[in-house]
């Protein structure tokens, strides 16, 4: 049990940071490419390889420059609680997990990817533009996220939960930021 729900937050975590490039790997990893996804087995497999390697290629290489950032960030803000979910429930499906109600697993996994999305885009508007080096350490990340869900869930459900650790401790960064730059004292 304990196994599954780190498998579940790693692949969650990795739609936190990427939405298309978690499920094309995750696609690509199965024979039966996104018959287990939900609303995605609706979708012919040709045309979802198709969208999802076109918008993999623009998250990794349109990342790397500001206006892509932008986009990227406003997009992937929107969808990453949709694409979360869809992952958590997919792991839970695709690995057997004996897991109820998946309503409620897909909204913890949606959850810990708009927090996570959240934090970064926060830091995007705080630093204006993500430097090159730390967008390259995310791609790796998501790519080794996806991969930990099936293969080494222990490794994943660690790492996703480092990085809610570190989006816990950026949200008291960015409070005491606050207080200094408008100078209201703590205690109020």
């Amino acid at each position: 049990m304990i196994i599954g729900i780190l498998a579940i937050l790693s692949a969650s975590a990795a739609a936190g940071m990427r939405i298309a490039l978690p499920l094309l790997i995750i696609g690509l990893l199965r024979s039966d490419l996104w018959s287990q996804v939900p609303l995605l087995s609706a979708i012919p497999p040709q045309v979802l390889i198709g969208v999802l390697t076109s918008w993999s290629l623009f998250e990794l290489f349109g990342s790397k420059k500001l206006l892509g950032q932008r986009i990227l960030q406003i997009i992937q803000l929107v969808f990453s609680p949709l694409v979360g979910g869809l992952l958590a429930v997919a792991v839970v499906k695709m690995a057997n997990l004996d897991m109820s109600p998946l309503w409620l697993i897909g909204v913890i996994g949606g959850l810990l990817a708009f927090v996570l999305k959240l934090v970064q885009v926060g830091w995007f508007f705080r630093l204006r533009g993500l430097p090159i080096w730390v967008i390259c350490i995310e791609d790796i990340i998501c790519i080794l996220l996806v991969l930990f869900a099936f293969d080494a869930p222990k490794n994943g459900g660690l790492i996703a939960l480092m990085l809610l650790w570190i989006a816990i401790r950026s949200s008291t960064a960015w409070r005491k930021w606050y207080r200094q730059s408008s100078s209201i004292p703590e205690g109020e």
